[in-house]
């Protein structure tokens, strides 16, 4: 029988000096190890799939089972920012074990709810448990993939956190073939357990650099810090978290509202039709996380912001104005925006580098994705919102969405000015 010793011995493996790679290891082998987490948590893109199962099985409405997912969003937003200095002192080991146990036993609650038919246990369990798994999985292998890619960090992080814009992609054909033969328990039950495994496999196969490591094995370059002024570190967060904010504001709004905006404008695309473009959209969201940030190492963290900022708003534009001219039309317009919204979420990790050195940059990351928490509350409040107003003034089809789509226009101005306002530290 093991001893409390043992334990202590076995639980070591997790601490950051033991994940200290040996001479000859590949920093090729940590894009997936990410991955292995990202397309894990990226599930959450997927929670859909489980709105009518739950509805029907707890027999309530869709409001008090789509709380479930903003629970979740809101727990991945705290999480990242108040476990982001406890993930830079404990490595990426040690975080994606943890946020593999959370995510999982959130999965794990939450079919016990089920099984009792305690809808509060699942706000627990998926909500709140599952949440925290998220913004620990979901920051853990960002200032790690930049210290093993100086030379390319957008590129290693966009590759990584394009995992989590296909999760979805991966997640519903699985959980739906899984509810095809199991109870919506058992499903839980069978997913915690899938992702356990396959996170799990990630945390043991990631590694740190050693000290002095660099990629061409000459002399590098130390670990910078912050820059030194206090208030040039303040006004860049913030300006940095307006960006955030307002390029996640606008991508969300027509992601959430994806399905019925296609019907709204245009009312002969059919059912499976309007899937497909929904899956289609995904796809853009996973691709542009690789594509524009490794398009930022060429051409500057500033410059793709622009462009994400500046022509999205000019994209809205001719949303609101021609979008109703061809379903083609509006389907490469959207795809654009969505891209631009993946774009986004990874670029930031290399953007902090930039302007904050490559030292904590997993805590300020996390601190910075308050931004997600706050921009997945009002970007589909405000486009749902103005929608039930037009319905009342007796509007239809497009007319339900213009303003939303004026409004965005005016935000992702905000978002561009900010951005323009980011100084380089001197």
């Amino acid at each position: 029988m093991g001893s409390c010793d043992d334990l202590t011995v076995n639980l070591d493996v997790l601490n950051r000096e033991r994940t200290v790679a040996p001479a000859g290891f590949s920093r090729w082998l940590i894009p997936p190890a990410a991955l292995a987490v990202h397309l894990s948590i990226g599930q959450v893109y997927a929670f859909s799939v489980f709105k009518t199962p739950l509805t029907g099985h707890f027999h309530t409405a869709l409001t008090p089972i789509a709380i479930i997912f903003s629970i979740a969003i809101v727990m991945l937003g705290l999480s990242a920012a108040f476990g982001g200095a406890w993930v830079e002192r404990n490595g990426p080991r040690k975080a994606m074990a943890l946020s593999a146990i959370c995510w999982s036993g959130g999965f794990l609650v939450s079919a016990l709810g089920i099984q009792l038919g305690w809808l509060w246990l699942v706000y627990l369990g998926y909500g709140v448990l599952g949440g925290i798994g998220l913004g620990i999985g979901y920051i853990s292998p960002v200032s790690t993939l930049i210290r093993w890619f100086p030379d390319r960090p957008g590129m290693a992080t966009g590759l990584a956190i394009m995992g989590f814009g296909g999760g979805a992609l991966i997640a519903a054909p699985l959980s739906t073939s899984l509810m095809g033969g199991l109870s919506l328990s058992q499903t839980f039950v069978a997913l915690g357990l899938i992702y356990l495994v396959a996170m799990l496999l990630g945390a043991a196969t990631v590694r740190v650099p050693p000290v002095g490591w660099s990629p061409n094995g000459g002399e590098v370059a130390p670990v910078t810090g912050m820059p030194v002024n206090e208030a040039f570190r303040t006004r860049t967060f913030w300006l940095l978290w307006i960006v955030l904010f307002c390029n996640v504001t606008a991508g969300i709004g027509i992601l959430e509202q994806a399905s019925p905006m296609i019907h709204d404008f245009f009312p002969e695309v059919n059912a499976a039709q309007a899937a497909g473009y929904v899956g289609l959209l995904s796809l853009c969201n996973m691709a542009g996380r690789f594509v524009w940030s490794a398009t930022s190492d060429l051409i500057g963290r500033t410059a793709v912001y622009t462009l994400y900022l500046g022509l999205g708003a000019i994209l809205y534009l001719l949303l609101a104005t021609t979008g109703q001219g061809t379903v083609s039309l509006f389907v490469l317009v959207t795809g654009l925006i969505l891209s631009f919204y993946g774009g986004g979420f990874a670029t930031v990790p290399a953007y902090l580098k930039d302007q904050f050195g490559g030292f904590n940059v997993g805590a300020i990351h996390g601190r910075l994705l308050t931004a997600w928490s706050a921009a997945g509350v009002v970007g589909p409040l405000v486009v749902n919102a103005i929608a039930d107003h037009q319905i009342a003034l007796n509007k239809s089809g497009a007319d339900r969405y213009v303003l939303a789509l004026y409004i965005m226009v005016g935000v992702l101005a905000v978002g561009l000015l900010a951005n323009l306002l980011v100084r380089r530290p001197t």
